[in-house]
């Protein structure tokens, strides 16, 4: 982590802590051990997204691969360990590829695996915070490939608010620019105990991975905590259609940080993540106003999640 990220690190601890409720970008979450420990919860009986999503891409490769098309670009969010996007360069024999990834060491190790697996491929990789503006010369390519198509699985978009998955998706319109489309993963509502079970597994998995984020305090930015005083709690909102995650004080504790102090009653709790969840109609809804539209939406074998493949109106700008 360079200088300037621990700075913007340490200003949203801060604003996140003085905050009322208080809360923490879930972005945060995901330092190294942080990614291991997510790839965990994906392993985890519990953890259905990543099973049915990996179902969804196998079920409906050959639309999938049919709407991409040969000869793209490939530009996916948030890279990670990269085992989606091996099914689908096996199956569209991209132009090239350009992994974007936040957590360096994950980039390196996603990227040299591929470039054994694929070796004519043209892999781009870029390490960046994908939530923010990428600018168009880090992904350009000469000559340029026949379209472009982000890639974006899993249901992250579902850590957003409605307002900035809206915008999100502004965003991607622009990097996919006209002529261009957008494969996205959408987690679907389902029963608030399985929800629930999914976000506070029986192995413990998430609870630690939540509980990461207190570590990353200490290590990072010397904060003064007491670790053992929180605990993970899941919850569903069924009127936001969404799943909370907290580290909730278990007892009177404080966080002490760039020489002020947090102070946390029994039961207050950080807001670390929500995930949304939506109906197909709802996901088609948001996506109205963005510069895209909906083409054609796949769901898994078992109907727990969805992909939508989206296109670029023509007079959407790049």
């Amino acid at each position: 982590m360079s200088s300037e990220e621990k700075q913007d690190f340490k200003a949203d601890v801060v604003a996140g802590l003085s905050a009322s409720p208080r809360t923490l970008p879930c972005k945060y979450l995901y330092d190294e051990r942080g990614s291991q420990l997510f790839e965990g919860i994906c392993e985890t009986e519990d953890y259905y997204v990543t099973r049915a999503d990996l179902a969804l891409h196998k079920a409906h490769l050959g639309e999938i691969a049919e709407r991409i098309g040969p000869n793209a670009h490939i530009i996916e969010f948030g890279s990670g360990a990269g085992i989606k996007i091996r099914i689908i360069l096996e199956a569209t024999h991209p132009r090239a590829y350009t992994p974007i990834e936040i957590s360096s060491e994950a980039l390196a190790q996603s990227v040299a695996e591929l470039s054994q697996q694929f070796p004519d491929l043209d892999i781009r990789p870029l390490q960046a915070d994908y939530t923010r503006d990428i600018p168009d010369e880090h992904l350009k390519l000469e000559p340029p490939a026949r379209h472009r198509v982000v890639y974006f699985p899993g249901s992250t978009i579902s850590n957003f608010t409605h307002a900035e998955a809206h915008d999100f998706l502004v965003r991607m319109a622009r990097i996919a620019g006209p002529g261009g489309g957008v494969l996205i993963g959408v987690d679907l509502v389902k029963a608030p105990e399985r929800l629930e079970r999914a976000y506070d597994d029986s192995e413990g998995v998430t609870a630690a991975f939540n509980l990461n984020l207190l570590r990353r305090l200490e290590k990072e930015l010397g904060a003064k905590l007491d670790r053992q005083a929180f605990r993970h709690r899941a919850v569903y909102d069924q009127d936001l259609q969404r799943i909370e995650m907290h580290l909730v004080a278990d007892r009177p504790t404080a966080i002490e940080l760039d020489g002020q102090r947090f102070e946390f009653h029994a039961g207050d709790s950080i807001h670390t993540e929500s995930s949304h969840k939506y109906t197909i109609d709802g996901f088609t809804e948001l996506v109205d106003g963005t510069g895209l539209h909906s083409v054609i939406t796949w769901t898994d074998p078992d109907g727990l999640f969805s992909m939508h493949y989206l296109e670029n109106e023509p007079d959407t700008e790049r």
